[in-house]
């Protein structure tokens, strides 16, 4: 008997999913158990699973294609079976909820073109190009045929010098992707003529799944512009942003910390055993999650009747990711040595930025740490991240001139935001928090007694 393949929840905050790609093509056999395709959700990259057994029959939905949960994606049945009715189905529910394409930018996930156009061909229509992607002829005046060419493969491309022209795609209907020029560059070929005169006006521009082609503003001299669907990832940031900001009450503490002796110790360690490679955030983590435990006003949630106090500090630790942003947690991060932190840290964060993260592991945390110090932010305020309380926005370590006895000395100094959900942490408990973790960090042998 013929059966549905639905869109399957695969992560607790998941909405909707996009096929990142079918492992399945149509006629091909299938067991129960079988990875069937690959899922972007709103965090991760997971396998779906084949529920029943039988033959691919149809796919309904396309890899970079989006649709809610529940709907139907594809029909698994008998070689030979009428699944006549459950295709006029599948088009009546498409027909009342259609489903919006919502592409992620992930290298060899998604589908994307390139354009190379001289200004002159830029009012021609955009021609779908049958894989989910927008492509404009070329107008070059010689071959004028398309090119299909992932954003990322574009821009190695253009850095390596290597002319598009030259290779053939092994993506997704000759899609040229990252892996093409991998090899090209392997194999030492710059096939960019490099004598040849390159047009002033040629440039090259990545176009998104279901992304509109350049339209000139109605405002005459206002700039071009065009527009890309959001990602499944942006989409649920954008929701928790609005849970968070308008009605969670925020208010925010700041405090410097001298970081000399941190440092000091993190040299001494690492020169101790190169393998550990400690960073400043592992030691961060560990004494943030000490004074949780110190002041468990600050580890807790608002929870409209009560207030939640956790007994673990299990901290978020935020990573940038294509897409947007992830917070993989650090579980226990009270009870862990430097070196567990250090190493739990580069396995999750390995992990986020390939999608592969499982829900429990970026879900449930008690505390969030976002540190952009590694990019010269000196000061900022993080938006906490609903249920939890509190997150600490970390800045930069920068050398700073200091009066200390008397004197004007030299002192590697860092700014520390903490913002705060007032349902929960007043303000002298939230000050008593950062007191706690900046006489830690300025005195890190406290860790140890």
């Amino acid at each position: 008997m013929a059966t549905q393949v639905v869109m399957p929840k695969l992560s607790p905050t998941m909405e909707e999913g996009q096929i990142s790609r079918w492992l399945k093509n149509e006629g091909d056999k299938v067991s129960m158990g079988e990875p069937l395709a690959e899922i972007d959700t709103d965090k991760a990259t997971m396998e779906m699973q084949a529920l029943s057994s039988g033959v691919l029959r149809k796919i309904l939905i396309k890899d970079g294609e989006s649709v809610p949960l529940g709907q139907m994606i594809a029909v698994i049945g008998e070689p030979d079976e009428d699944i006549s009715a459950l295709l006029a189905q599948a088009t009546s529910g498409a027909q009342a909820q259609p489903a919006s394409p919502a592409p992620t930018p992930k290298e060899e996930k998604t589908e994307a073109a390139t354009e190379q156009e001289s200004p002159a061909d830029a009012s021609k229509p955009a021609t779908p190009s049958g894989n989910g992607a927008q492509v404009t002829a070329t107008g070059d005046g010689q071959t004028g045929e398309r090119l299909i060419v992932s954003p990322l493969a574009a821009r190695m491309a253009a850095e390596a010098g290597i002319n598009l022209r030259s290779l053939t795609g092994s993506g997704p209907g000759g899609r040229i992707v990252k892996r093409d020029i991998e090899a090209a560059m392997s194999t030492g070929e710059q096939t960019a003529d490099a004598g040849a005169p390159q047009s002033p006006q040629r440039h090259l521009r990545a176009v998104q799944p279901g992304t509109q082609p350049a339209q000139q503003s109605s405002n005459e001299g206002a700039s071009p512009y065009r527009d890309e669907p959001t990602s499944v990832m942006r989409q649920t940031i954008a929701r928790r942003l609005v849970t968070s900001i308008g009605p969670v009450p925020h208010f925010f503490l700041t405090t410097e910390i001298e970081m000399d002796r941190v440092a000091e110790m993190r040299r001494s360690i690492n020169e101790l055993d190169a393998e550990l490679k400690i960073s400043i955030n592992d030691v961060i983590i560990k004494v943030a999650a000490a004074a949780l435990i110190q002041h468990p006003q600050v580890n807790a949630s608002f929870q409209d009747r009560n207030i939640r106090y956790y007994e673990r500090a299990d901290i978020g630790v935020a990573v940038a990711i294509e897409d947007g942003l992830i917070t993989p947690i650090v579980r226990s991060a009270d009870q862990k040595s430097l070196s567990q932190i250090a190493s739990e840290v580069r396995e999750l964060a390995g992990r986020a930025r390939t999608r592969k993260l499982l829900p429990e592991e970026y879900s449930g945390a008690t505390f969030s740490i976002s540190n952009l110090g590694m990019l010269g932010i000196d000061e900022f305020t993080a938006v906490i991240n609903p249920p939890e309380a509190a997150i600490l926005a970390i800045g930069a370590v920068t050398a700073k001139p200091v009066v200390r006895d008397g004197q004007v000395v030299a002192r590697q100094i860092m700014r520390v935001t903490m913002s705060c959900d007032h349902r929960v942490i007043d303000g002298a408990t939230g000050a008593r928090f950062l007191q706690t973790f900046k006489r830690t960090l300025e005195n890190p042998l406290l860790m140890i007694v």
